[in-house]
């Protein structure tokens, strides 16, 4: 049965506000030792959100301060700190994003959202109607390590997510992310 907005929301608000409340000694910790790793421990960065409207997307800090804003993929590896890493990894650089869906501006489940400059990608996926819900923390096409290197496959599988997305797939994809299924946003070790 496929999920309504309503039903959704309801769950996006109840989850990140415990997600929160439980999760608040590691954001207090990971944020002190942030400052030391590069004394700029929150990483905001502007997004394209739904029906292409510009939102803050909240991050744990992974890369030096001076990195160029650009796609997760064509960064390079040399830019992510050792601390990054380590949150990458375990995908706790993840964990402030539950303000955005607090805030209304993301789901848990909903294509990773893009920034302004990934052209390709924004046609693809404004043909495809992607831009008509909410970007999310993870997907169909997270917890298949499709990234945003491939603009056509990734919008066509965000597309079928939307399309067919059950309350079943909503926690599976939650659950999978969770356990370390797929790659989140990956980033090219050639540079």
């Amino acid at each position: 049965m496929m999920m309504n907005f309503f039903f959704i929301r309801t769950l996006d608000l109840v989850m990140a506000f415990c997600g929160l409340v439980v999760t608040s000694p590691i954001l207090i910790v990971v944020t002190v030792i942030g400052y030391f790793d590069t004394k700029s421990p929150i990483f905001i960065q502007e997004r394209v959100g739904k029906n292409k409207r510009p939102f803050k997307l909240i991050k744990f800090r992974t890369m030096s301060v001076d990195t160029k804003s650009v796609a997760s993929h064509l960064a390079s590896t040399a830019s992510i700190t050792k601390f990054g890493s380590f949150l990458r990894k375990s995908k706790i650089d993840e964990l402030p994003q539950l303000i955005n869906v607090l805030k209304g501006e993301m789901s848990f489940v909903g294509p990773r959202p893009n920034l302004f400059n990934q052209e390709d990608l924004i046609v693809e996926r404004d043909i495809r109607g992607v831009y008509d819900v909410l970007p999310g923390i993870t997907g169909l096409a997270q917890i298949n390590t499709i990234d945003m290197s491939t603009p056509k496959l990734l919008a066509e599988t965000d597309q079928k997510m939307i399309q067919t997305l059950t309350i079943k797939d909503y926690f599976k994809y939650i659950i999978m992310t969770a356990t370390g299924s797929g790659s989140g946003d990956r980033v090219d070790g050639g540079k």
